[in-house]
């Protein structure tokens, strides 16, 4: 199943998709190695919407602290990208989940 994780970074929300058959659910904390300890302490899964017709899991993902933003939030979406974490746009589907 593909798991999509989407995060709001201000105001870019920002995606990574995995292959897995591991389902997150609300309340689990994920790890990345995009996300830096100097922006957020980590984030927790806070809404799952199952598509099973396209094997697809979407999951939205909330900081679990309010933003430390000890870096600039450019350098913290650099980083993101750096690791596989892409910028939203409004071509993408099925992100109303």
């Amino acid at each position: 199943m593909k798991i999509h994780l989407m995060i709001f970074a201000k105001i870019v929300p920002m995606t990574k998709t995995y292959e897995s058959v591991i389902r997150p659910v609300v309340g689990d904390m994920i790890h990345d190695p995009g996300f830096h300890a100097k922006f957020h302490n980590g984030y927790e899964v806070a809404k799952v919407t199952l598509d099973y017709s396209a094997d697809e899991c979407w999951v939205s993902l909330a900081p679990s602290v309010i933003e430390l933003e000890e870096i600039p939030v450019e350098g913290y979406l650099a980083h993101l990208e750096s690791h596989g974490w892409r910028a939203v746009s409004q071509e993408d589907g099925g992100i109303s989940g």
